[in-house]
């Protein structure tokens, strides 16, 4: 596993009995986690500002104990990220996504040529926001609306409202194959494709049936000498090893190198930590 232990205005304070307790800047928040399986150590959960509460029905709800601002910001080095709590528990950042920021992150700012970088189902865009700001030409896909929306508001945030980013709302596998015909390039792909999920006109994803396809298509949109693909799935019942494999086979050149595992994040005051997902990256190396 590989921590995202480079934070300062996030951290995870305690975790227990199917919660976590988080902080994120001054806003301290409850949620559940699946992964917490373990008692919680004290008694209760001291100070926090909301605590989201799960229904039997699906979903759940915020019990606000403070008055939150409807979102706010926080920080990881020099990006900047909005944060808001949503209906379904999520904040709009998964913060341990950071080791990857930070790894593709060198990899474009070592390049020879100004990288372009392809990401896909890129939720609010931390990664679009941390390759831009690394350098790449980036080009941003989400089905939905609101989260390339959102996308904008953070690079903004972190000024990059003039960086050379492409906000587009569409099904990530059928801008994929728009891409092949147009034959256009990339040095850089990053994908976090969902276990389930549907495109802008219903077309439904599914994580074991569809990643292969997804794959096997991007390829045709690797550069010469790309630098990076990076894969990240929080699909259950899934090894890491398995995408890797995936991505080892889908991409097939001989001087390039696989690596996966899990991401996490270090727990305060303890010596656990809290895995988060998993990782497959594919690197390029010359010879």
């Amino acid at each position: 596993m590989i921590l995202a232990d480079q934070w300062q205005d996030y951290e995870i304070l305690e975790c227990g009995d199917g919660m976590k307790k988080e902080r994120w800047g001054e806003i301290v928040l409850v949620r559940p986690d699946p992964q917490v399986i373990w008692p919680l150590r004290g008694k209760d959960w001291g100070h926090y500002d909301a605590f989201y509460h799960r229904s039997s029905k699906g979903g759940g709800r915020w019990e606000m104990r403070s008055k939150l601002p409807d979102s706010w910001k926080i920080k990881y080095k020099d990006r900047v990220f909005k944060i808001r709590p949503t209906n379904f528990k999520h904040t709009g950042l998964f913060p341990e996504q950071a080791v990857n920021w930070d790894w593709f992150g060198q990899k474009i700012k070592s390049s020879s040529s100004k990288a372009r970088v392809l990401n896909l189902f890129g939720y609010t865009g931390g990664a679009t926001v941390a390759a831009a700001s690394a350098g790449a030409e980036v080009c941003h896909v989400d089905a939905a609306k609101g989260m390339v929306a959102w996308c904008k508001e953070n690079a903004i945030k972190s000024d990059l409202a003039n960086a050379p980013i492409r906000y587009i709302t569409d099904d990530c596998v059928k801008f994929v194959e728009r891409e092949i015909r147009r034959g256009n390039k990339y040095d850089g792909i990053i994908m976090d494709p969902p276990s389930y999920g549907r495109g802008s006109n219903g077309e439904i994803w599914q994580f074991e049936k569809d990643l292969w396809k997804l794959l096997q298509k991007c390829t045709q949109l690797l550069s010469p000498e790309p630098l990076f693909v990076l894969v990240n799935a929080y699909t259950t019942g899934i090894s890491p090893t398995v995408v890797g494999n995936l991505l080892r086979e889908s991409i097939g050149y001989q001087n390039g190198i696989v690596s996966a595992g899990e991401i996490g994040l270090p727990i305060a005051k303890s010596n656990n930590a809290l895995p988060c997902g998993l990782y497959a990256r594919w690197e390029y190396q010359k010879t």
